[in-house]
């Protein structure tokens, strides 16, 4: 879509220059992003959400998600948006508490008999349940609402179910995803950002906008995770971007700008990396303090909420 191709744009003008502040949070307002505000002044340019509240086996037990909701007034006020899908298996695969099941420990899905349709059942409960999420892609593509889309997050990590047997299944259910949502439901508002977070388990170059790294490195640990951002880099022989799409403490920029560590954007995590416990938005400085904050959404070179442009109109003459 046109508001995607203006975001691509801008993020792609920008990297290497600057990099666009972000954190996951429940809404523009949710408690992280008026702590951050209450401290530095400035609200994240990134808002990141999570659709795992849509995944059909959490809404049969009653789960609720206004992240779509959420995702257009961000989008509306001016924000850019990310979404991940932590994807609760289907319930036939579910062996402890229905809220864990995006866990592996708490399914027992065969990914290889899904896809070589042993399990014919399982693939169409597999489909059933991106359409599922697809419904909540389209209300953002009517609304011309451009998406960083990260699926399956942490893939090689082996904490989830889709990265729970080899790298080459979950590929091939990465690409059973991007398939459907963009073939078969035409949505062209997403920038996919993949996550596997191992070269191994690189789909290919025609699946994948962005690159992105998760990095939890520690309490008042401000280093610019260099070799992390380089092995990203190593991913594809198309300089494609890369992002720090979940961290806990927060960088030093000038480490990160020092070393050529540039993340295209950030993205902090929600509740304890930014909130006091017990308090609902005062700000807790046990993972980044107050100073580094301070400085880093001070400096010219991280882009806040209120300096960006508006990508509807940019680029147009």
């Amino acid at each position: 879509s046109e508001n995607t191709k203006k975001l691509y744009s801008y993020l792609c003008d920008i990297y290497g220059e600057k990099i666009l502040s972000g954190q996951y949070s429940d809404s523009m307002y949710g408690s992280e992003n008026v702590a951050i505000q209450r401290v530095t002044g400035h609200f994240p340019a990134v808002l990141g959400l999570d659709y795992i509240d849509y995944s059909p086996s959490r809404v049969m037990n009653g789960a609720v998600s206004d992240a779509t909701e959420n995702a257009l007034d961000c989008w509306n006020q001016g924000g850019i948006v990310t979404i991940t899908w932590r994807w609760n298996a289907p319930i036939k695969y579910h062996t402890g508490e229905w809220d864990q099941a995006y866990l592996a420990d708490y399914t027992n899905i065969n990914i290889e008999k899904i896809l070589n349709h042993e399990d014919e059942e399982g693939y169409d409960l597999l489909i059933s349940d991106i359409d599922a999420i697809a419904e909540q892609l389209t209300i953002l593509k009517e609304a011309d609402v451009p998406v960083l889309w990260r699926p399956l997050p942490e893939a090689s990590s082996g904490w989830y179910w889709w990265g729970d047997e080899s790298a080459e299944q979950y590929i091939e259910l990465y690409k059973l995803v991007y398939e459907r949502l963009t073939k078969h439901h035409g949505l062209n508002n997403l920038i996919w950002i993949w996550n596997g977070q191992d070269a191994d388990w690189y789909p290919g170059d025609e699946y994948v906008d962005i690159i992105s790294w998760d990095v939890y490195s520690g309490e008042h640990i401000y280093i610019a995770n260099t070799q992390t951002f380089l092995e990203a880099t190593q991913c594809s022989e198309k300089n494609k971007m890369v992002v720090l799409s979940e961290n806990g403490c927060l960088f030093d920029p000038e480490l990160a700008f020092r070393d050529g560590s540039t993340w295209g954007f950030f993205c902090t995590g929600k509740g304890e990396y930014v909130i006091k416990e017990g308090t609902v938005n005062e700000y807790s400085g046990r993972f980044t303090e107050e100073s580094v904050l301070k400085r880093a959404y001070g400096d010219f070179r991280i882009i806040t909420r209120d300096d960006l442009p508006d990508i509807k109109t940019y680029g147009d003459k």
